[in-house]
């Protein structure tokens, strides 16, 4: 992967339809985490007007983008890649300073970022995605004849993408939301996350010339800045928005979720918000492996500075010789832990909050270090304590996790049912153990999208079998996912052809197959 040497030019300035907009009275600046001081240049908010204008130049490419050939549509995503591995030095750069993350992490999500365009580009590529299904006609059954009936997934037209705080790359402008919606072939208007203007200006840039060199209309994308959310809240009232893909709050996937609701024409909102990823520790590991466990767990806790949607928040066990030394072990890492400097101001006063608000648990912890950055968390609580208290199951944003100590089984039991929807569990057991456990995991399977035996949650596989969602409040959605090959249904629509001549039909469901693409045929 290589970088330009030069720093690339940021303007402040939205990218709306391949242009350049107007500045703006009201601006905002990124802010360099390690020391809370403004960095250049200025951001120039949207007006409600520009937002308009932006989905009008996506509905006007839709229809002529849908059409583009698999070919087409796979090179240009594979375009998108190349033109973000140029800007890898500038990107890397920018996006640690605006998050206070090392370098190192950022050159991981880039080339994640860039393995996602191309994977999509290889599902566009094939075609299969669309799941073509064919009945054929039937004219001598009775008592009536069965039409010829021909289905498959089409896209479902312009898609509002909202950027992630925690991953300025695979979750914001150039991500997964981006590249499923652009590999369906849905336009995608941006709203950048004020937390990285400065990275999304160079992802955002990276597309535009991609637009250009594929010669497409350049209506396909727009990135949007905004200080505050009322740029967002327009784009999903305004009527050319066929969906929204979104990672944030629960807060903010629910005011989204609200205004999609409430348009003439309710559209679907892929909301991924909320979740605690509880680990569960059986008898037999955790009296094999403690110190193992409590290793592991405190890398994964911490990882990204516990800024991961699959942190592991909440961990429950049963009380034992070696869940003593598993609490010992974990005690003493979160200990030894240097303070960690989180995402933005917001982020860091709710981390604060909570631990306050958790201050009567046992917990090791300290907080009043300066600026953006806190201390490890690490909380006690019972398992009685645990069920009588909601609170205790909050996502809690940060370095932190929750241990939870039963007594017996059955508390383990209860805690599981009491659970709301969450993206991941985890299981740590020997098969006896897991065989044992099998109504823990019957209770458990209802609870996520993805179940990890004798692993940790953070690190989420790219792949065609991932699933990243979950029963809400994990997701707006638990039938979707926003990782690995199945997202790009998110932002489709089945449409059915019945008696259609042949020549008329799409070409994924002509008799003759001519993209030789898989189908289902009765």
């Amino acid at each position: 992967m290589t970088g330009t040497k030069e720093s690339t030019e940021l303007k402040g300035l939205s990218l709306i339809g391949g242009i350049e907009s107007e500045t703006s009275e009201t601006t905002f600046q990124a802010v360099e985490a390690a020391t809370g001081n403004a960095i250049g240049p200025e951001y120039h908010s949207v007006s409600l007007e520009d937002v308009g204008r932006a989905v009008r130049f996506a509905t006007s490419a839709a229809s002529c983008y849908a059409k583009l050939s698999n070919a087409r549509r796979a090179a240009f995503l594979k375009a998108i890649a190349e033109n973000l591995e140029a800007e890898c030095e500038n990107l890397v750069k920018r996006a640690s300073v605006e998050t206070g993350l090392p370098e190192a992490r950022f050159e991981g999500e880039l080339a994640r970022t860039c393995s996602q365009l191309r994977m999509f580009a290889d599902v566009a590529a094939a075609g299969n995605w669309v799941d073509a299904r064919i009945d054929r006609a039937d004219p001598e059954r009775k008592p009536l004849p069965k039409p010829d009936v021909r289905s498959m997934h089409r896209p479902i037209g312009p898609v509002a993408v909202f950027c992630a705080s925690n991953f300025p790359l695979a979750f914001s402008v150039a991500g997964g939301d981006t590249a499923s919606a652009l590999a369906a072939g849905c336009p995608v208007v941006v709203v950048a996350n004020a937390s990285h203007p400065g990275t999304a200006e160079i992802a955002g840039r990276a597309i535009m010339k991609a637009v250009s060199e594929s010669n497409l209309d350049g209506g396909v994308f727009s990135l949007l800045f905004s200080s505050d959310h009322s740029a967002g809240q327009e784009l999903v009232k305004q009527s050319g928005i066929k969906a929204v893909g979104f990672t944030g709050s629960r807060n903010g996937g629910r005011a989204l979720m609200n205004i999609a609701a409430a348009r003439p024409e309710p559209i679907p909102v892929y909301a991924e918000m909320s979740s605690v990823n509880p680990m569960f520790l059986l008898p037999d590991e955790l009296e094999s492996n403690p110190e193992s466990i409590a290793e592991g767990l405190f890398t994964s806790f911490t990882l990204g500075c516990g800024q991961f949607c699959t942190k592991p928040g909440l961990v429950f066990y049963r009380n034992s010789e070696g869940a003593e030394t598993f609490e010992r072990r974990i005690a003493a890492l979160v200990g030894n832990a240097e303070p960690l400097t989180l995402l933005n101001e917001s982020i860091t006063n709710n981390f604060k909050t909570m631990s306050a608000k958790r201050a009567g648990v046992e917990h090791a912890a300290s907080n009043d270090v300066g600026g953006l950055k806190v201390g490890v968390n690490l909380y006690k609580v019972s398992a009685t304590d645990f069920l009588g208290e909601p609170a205790y199951s909050e996502e809690m944003f940060g370095p932190s996790t929750i241990l939870v100590a039963a007594d017996n089984y059955e508390q383990l039991s209860m805690a599981a049912n009491a659970l709301e929807g969450q993206l991941t569990v985890s299981l740590h057991g020997s098969e006896d153990d897991l065989a044992e456990h099998r109504d823990l995991l019957d209770i458990l399977n209802e609870k996520a999208g993805r179940i990890v035996i004798n692993g940790y949650p953070t690190g989420v596989e790219v792949c065609g079998a991932i699933v990243h969602g979950g029963p809400f409040p994990a997701t707006s959605d638990g039938r979707s996912t926003s990782v690995g090959k199945r997202a790009i249904t998110r932002f489709a629509r089945l449409v059915a052809y019945q008696n259609f001549p042949d020549k008329l039909l799409p070409e994924e469901l002509r008799d003759n197959n001519p993209l030789g693409i898989r189908r289902i045929e009765e």
